[in-house]
This record gives C-alpha cells, sequence and structure tokens, in this order.
C-alpha cells in the first residue's frame, strides 16, 4: 500500500525556499515515482491563494494520480480546536493545528512540514497524539519531508 502523506504550506513553499529545495524536491520526486500519494485540503488551498503564481501554480506539477483531496469538515475543525483548549499552541496557530485534525480524521498515514515550532516539534507531536487518542482517534506520524526519503532517494 502506497502511503498518504499529507502536507501543510511549508512543504509547497519549501520547494521554493533554498534552505528547504533539497530535500523538498526529493520528497516531490519520490512522490513523482509512485513511493507516496500526497493528501491536499483546502486548507492548503486557502493558504496558497495568497503566494506568489510560481507557487500556487506547483500543485498542478504533480499528476493527479498522486494526490488525494484531505477534506476539512466539522470533524477536523472540533478536533483542531480540542489541541487549542489543550494548550497545546496558541490560538495564533489554529491553521497549524487545523491542518493536524484534517489529516487525522481523514486518517493519512504522515503529516509532513517544514513548521518546526508548532507541527513537527517532539514535545507537541506528543501532545497532539495524545489528544487523538483521548478523542478516539489513532496516532498520526508528524515528520518533515528529509525524514520521509531513503538513502536512496538521496
Amino acid at each position: 500500500m502506497i502511503p498518504k502523506v499529507y502536507i501543510d504550506t511549508s512543504v509547497v513553499g519549501g520547494y521554493f525556499d533554498e534552505e528547504f529545495e533539497l530535500w523538498t524536491k526529493l520528497f516531490f520526486e519520490s512522490v513523482t515515482n509512485g513511493r507516496f500519494k500526497i493528501a491536499i485540503s483546502e486548507l492548503l488551498q486557502t493558504e496558497l491563494v495568497d503566494a506568489p503564481q510560481l507557487v500556487r501554480q506547483f500543485l498542478t506539477t504533480i499528476p493527479f494520480a498522486h494526490k488525494i483531496i484531505a477534506e476539512y469538515n466539522e470533524e477536523a475543525r472540533q478536533l483542531g480546536n480540542k489541541y487549542i483548549e489543550a494548550n497545546i499552541v496558541g490560538k495564533t496557530s489554529l491553521t497549524d493545528c487545523r491542518h493536524i485534525a484534517t489529516a487525522t480524521v481523514n486518517e493519512i498515514d504522515i503529516l509532513t512540514s517544514w513548521n518546526f515550532k508548532h507541527i513537527v516539534n517532539l514535545d507537541k507531536i506528543h501532545l497532539y497524539n495524545g489528544v487523538n487518542l483521548q478523542n478516539g482517534y489513532r496516532t498520526i506520524e508528524i515528520r518533515t519531508p528529509r525524514e520521509l526519503l531513503t538513502y536512496e532517494d538521496s
């Protein structure tokens, strides 16, 4: 089975960012080679509206067969609010919580991000997963694109 990987906005932007470009490009190469399917949500699409055109159009270069839609719905909204209520992050990070909640309720295998402060942070990952378990959801793997690559990818 091909793992489903939810991508947040930082991963799309990372393709064009000197600091993250190498690992992000290798990650997307592994997607187009069929190693992963990327999960895209309306949250991501909404955040990309104000991005430069090159960034906005990037996802159109990924073949449709390698993409799935992760639905942001009321269930995800409520779970995202529970992360805030648990004081994992502040209210200004609600969108980050919504990304994690959307990936969780859609049963995506892995969420990938370059956001080290609010998402790819070991202490916070444990807290997000604690809230998930308390509310009847499974845990979710949260990793950087670099962590998803194998030795052969690099």
